[in-house]
């Protein structure tokens, strides 16, 4: 008879089979009850709903929501199409989120369907879907977006009704700004939509985008119909650049820059007016080593004392000879962000020296990356290709609701972000967005908080303001806040957050 040992191997060698497969979700039927229960015992895999499970980490800290967010959109195509065959699509609004490079894991799912159950079905982690009984996108206003069922860009902009100006205005400008001129749209409108039409023309014209405001009443009225214009925004983005730019993730970052600027403004105190001595300041950088490498480090979880740091300093650490030194993850990782932390040193004293603080970030964040890497690639914990630069899969963030967009998207993103960062005039806007926006777009596979609050203290410096640790004790707070601007379009509480830890002094390294 087979050890309780032999059948969790078992059921963990089918559980593979079945991901190796292209599994990302599971129905009950592709696995025995007694397999099933092994593995939800075990913390491999987790129910969602009466019949369908998600992969899980037995290791993830309770509450996790890392695993299901990975796999969330995957269940949601093959439940969706188990359940419903062709006949659905996402909401209008939920295709514009996705077109617009917004893949947050929403806490509702809006669902057409001719056979919808008008009723809310509960997932695991606060999710949920609705299925309304309404049609679903057909023909030709139908796409097919990562295996989802989505209204195509301009259908979904005629069929979103006015409150999704109001509820996601950056989505919204986002598809909008795709939009090469207005005739996609007309196709549709000039079966009699003033009232969308009107909408539409507004719309437009908040964005700069005129002359196809212009064109879509010229249309209309040529057409016999009277239209009356409206801006279905609650805002203007005066500042931002509504050019005819073919990534959505470009255009967003340039939207919630430029959103966001006001809010930083009002929430983040502007620069001291004591002249900085630059080798006073890189003295003063070199004082706080010690307490920043420890609550950078322990924020991501690595279990690093302030001796070990300070060996690593020294360069005593041996892992071959000091028995304290054989967790060699945690040894590596110290010993990488001394590194880094020279690399950034340098970075500081250029911009002190008057160098261009964006440009110098742009020029120098892949060698920061490598050198807080390196250790691992040479001790042979991590591969050499692990060092090429921003990441080429998907990558989530614990306990985020937020994800961060595809690999595609960074490669367009992070141009424009340093190019951004180069021309803000405003220091605090700097320091916020320099810091948020990095970690939003997530280019690396991993380090990305590390990176961040590095480019954070670079901006710090330009900008005449202290170098700030963010302790390991306002883990939460930090957590929250950045969840705050990510996911929910809030950039006040992070703002907030470092205007209340500048200058202030950081709890020793314990």
């Amino acid at each position: 008879m087979a050890t309780p040992q032999e059948k969790l191997a078992n059921a963990l060698e089918k559980l593979r089979r079945l991901q190796t497969a292209g599994h990302a979700v599971l129905r009950s039927g592709q696995l025995e009850r007694r397999e099933r229960e092994l593995l939800v015992e075990n913390g491999f895999i987790e129910p969602i709903i009466n019949g369908w499970y998600a992969p899980a980490n037995p290791d993830a800290p309770r509450g996790d929501t890392t695993a299901w967010y990975a796999s969330y959109w995957d269940f949601v195509r093959t439940y969706l199409t188990e359940r419903l065959g062709d006949e659905w699509s996402l909401s209008p609004e939920q295709s514009l989120s996705l077109h617009a490079g917004q893949w947050s894991v929403p806490a509702q799912l809006l669902v057409r369907a001719p056979n919808g159950r008008n009723q809310k079905t509960d997932l695991i982690h606060g999710a949920s879907i609705y299925e309304a009984r309404l049609d679903p996108a057909r023909g030709e206003d139908l796409v097919e977006v990562e295996g989802l069922r989505a209204y195509t860009p301009e259908a979904a902009l005629v069929a979103a009704g006015p409150g999704a100006y109001v509820n996601a205005p950056t989505e919204m400008r986002t598809v909008l700004s795709l939009q090469r001129d207005a005739s996609a749209l007309l196709s549709r409108l000039l079966d009699g939509r003033t009232h969308i039409a009107g909408r539409l023309a507004g719309a437009f014209r908040n964005i700069g985008r005129n002359r196809d405001a212009d064109a879509i009443i010229a249309a209309m009225r040529s057409a016999g119909y009277d239209i009356r214009e409206n801006d279905p925004f609650e805002t203007r983005v005066d500042g931002a650049a509504f050019g005819r730019d073919r990534s959505a993730y470009a255009q967003r970052i340039r939207l919630l820059w430029e959103n966001w600027r006001g809010p930083v403004r009002e929430n983040f105190p502007p620069p001291p007016k004591t002249p900085i001595e630059p080798e006073g300041y890189l003295q003063g950088v070199d004082d706080l080593y010690q307490t920043d490498a420890y609550h950078s480090l322990s924020i991501e979880g690595y279990r690093v004392s302030p001796d070990l740091i300070e060996r690593v300093r020294r360069g005593a650490w041996n892992p071959q000879v000091n028995a304290d030194d054989r967790r060699l993850a945690d040894g590596l990782a110290a010993r990488g962000y001394w590194e880094a932390f020279q690399a950034v040193r340098a970075s500081v004293r250029d911009v002190l020296t008057g160098a261009n603080c964006g440009k110098v970030a742009d020029r120098d964040h892949g060698a920061w990356y490598r050198a807080l890497f390196s250790p691992s690639v040479r001790a042979g914990l991590l591969k050499p290709a692990s060092l090429a630069g921003y990441r080429g899969g998907r990558v989530f963030i614990s306990k985020s609701r937020h994800v961060p967009m595809h690999a595609d998207g960074v490669r367009d993103a992070m141009p424009v972000f340093f190019e951004l960062l180069a021309a803000e005039p405003d220091p605090a806007v700097r320091v916020v967005l320099g810091h948020f926006i990095f970690v939003y777009i997530h280019p690396y596979v991993d380090g990305n908080g590390r990176m961040g609050r590095f480019l954070m203290n670079l901006m710090m410096a330009a900008g005449g303001y202290p170098w700030t640790v963010i302790p390991v004790q306002a883990r939460d707070d930090y957590m929250t806040a950045l969840e705050a601007a990510s996911h929910n379009g809030d950039i006040v509480p992070f703002a907030q957050f470092l205007a209340h830890r500048v200058g202030r002094d950081a709890p020793t390294a314990e």
